[in-house]
């Protein structure tokens, strides 16, 4: 089977006006220290002249205002716009609200996507996920405990959620909740919409985490109760029975986003770490001369290209066959991107050292958040296993107590499956 990762002359200008872009413009926000207010007067401009480059939004259908793009161009894109933390959201796509939009743009009714949607794409409203809770495990999904009980015309919900992406300044939430708890493991769960007004929601705080400050403006990680709190049985999003469902949906090509801004934060680290390999001497010469940097050079420009291979090949997949299709895939470069993030990062810091160790450049912040990256979107541990079942699933034991491999059984076999050509020679001879 071929792959194809190519694209269109047309296409790669618009990449290459993304780079200057984003160099130009958005890099700058990120050290510019004003309220929230003056921030947003300055990203409005970029944000109105992204959607005249028809660039805003583009992981929806053009009826909704985006492109319509597969995958993998998706996928290049991010690894451009991720290497700023405001690129995303310069481009209109943001976490969580890209994937909330692709949820109501899937599963969403008309009345939904008219309430919802459309003020969310247009920048009016902001939304957020809420799935995590305290008191079970996230790596198992199975186990959520938060409830919603239809009642008469309203679903009544009660439970605990935390690490609620942008609880604390949403204007409606995504809850995924247990509606159905007599059936299957994978059809317990719902997602239902839940203004942020709605009375019984308690935000109770942003959860101070390792990424530190840079969670300005309201933006981070939220702990929220609900307490009887009341919505309309239309706000439950595709069927009832369906939270895992969309939840897949929405996370496979998430994961690709994901980890083509990994690529974008990585390919960053290591400019700034060739940068300064030619920059500063050491022991009478540059650092580039010592083998030990000249080998983190090559690691990481290898670690980055096989992850970056990978993961367009997993967005290829999507592309071609579906996200179903593209599961080993898709938990292969969660890990595996997620590693090549921190260590590429992890050398940059070391040769700058303690500048490096600073926040005078950027590489302290990228490397708390490039720890989180081993968490969200399912820990490393879970898409080990899930790789390796499905590999497994590809084999078979040998019979017997040997290896397929073993060597005297094999030549045994050999010498049955020769036999009439080693005595012809023998005979011969």
């Amino acid at each position: 089977m071929s792959w194809d990762f190519s694209t269109e002359p047309e296409f790669e200008k618009k990449l290459e006006w993304m780079r200057r872009f984003m160099h130009d413009e958005v890099y700058p926000l990120e050290v510019l220290d004003v309220d929230e207010g003056r921030f947003t007067r300055a990203i409005r401009p970029l944000q109105e002249e992204v959607k005249r480059q028809k660039l805003w939004a583009t992981h929806l259908p053009p009826e909704l205002g985006g492109q319509g793009y597969g995958q993998v161009k998706l996928g290049l894109m991010h690894e451009i716009e991720g290497a700023s933390v405001w690129g995303p959201i310069v481009f209109g796509n943001q976490a969580p609200d890209s994937g909330n939009s692709e949820i109501l743009a899937h599963f969403g009714t008309d009345a939904q996507k008219k309430r919802w949607l459309y003020p969310l794409l247009d920048g009016k409203i902001r939304s957020a996920f809420s799935m995590t809770e305290p008191n079970t495990a996230g790596s198992d999904p199975t186990l959520l405990s938060t409830t919603a009980e239809l009642q008469g015309d309203e679903w009544v919900i009660n439970g605990h959620k935390w690490f609620t992406s942008n609880g604390m300044i949403a204007d409606f939430l995504i809850a995924m909740v247990v509606t159905e708890p007599e059936a299957d493991s994978y059809e317990r769960a719902s997602m239902i919409i839940v203004p942020a007004d709605a009375p019984g929601l308690k935000r109770l705080r942003n959860i101070p985490t390792l990424g530190g400050e840079h969670e300005r403006f309201g933006y981070g990680h939220s702990e929220i109760v609900y307490e009887n709190v009341r919505v309309p049985s239309a706000n439950v999003l595709g069927e009832r029975g369906q939270g895992f469902l969309i939840a897949q949906a929405r996370l496979g090509p998430g994961r690709i986003h994901h980890c083509m801004r990994w690529l974008g934060q990585a390919r960053r680290a290591f400019d700034m770490l060739c940068e300064r390999a030619l920059q500063r001497e050491a022991f009478g010469k540059k650092l580039a001369s010592h083998q030990t940097i000249q080998n983190w050079i090559a690691d990481s420009a290898a670690e980055m290209q096989a992850a970056r291979l990978m993961t367009l090949h997993a967005a290829w997949m999507i592309d071609t066959q579906g996200a179903s299709a593209a599961r080993k895939e898709i938990s292969l470069i969660k890990f595996f991107g997620a590693k090549v993030l921190h260590d590429v990062i992890d050398r940059a810091i070391q040769i700058h050292g303690s500048l490096g160790f600073s926040a005078d450049l950027p590489l302290e912040e990228m490397y708390r958040h490039a720890r989180a990256a081993r968490i969200y979107d399912g820990p490393d541990e879970v898409h080990r296993v899930s790789v390796a079942r499905q590999i497994l699933a590809g084999y078979q034991a040998p019979k017997g107590m040997w290896p397929r491999e073993h060597i005297p059984t094999r030549r045994e076999a050999a010498r049955r499956k020769f036999a009439a050509l080693l005595e012809a020679a023998t005979t011969d001879a």
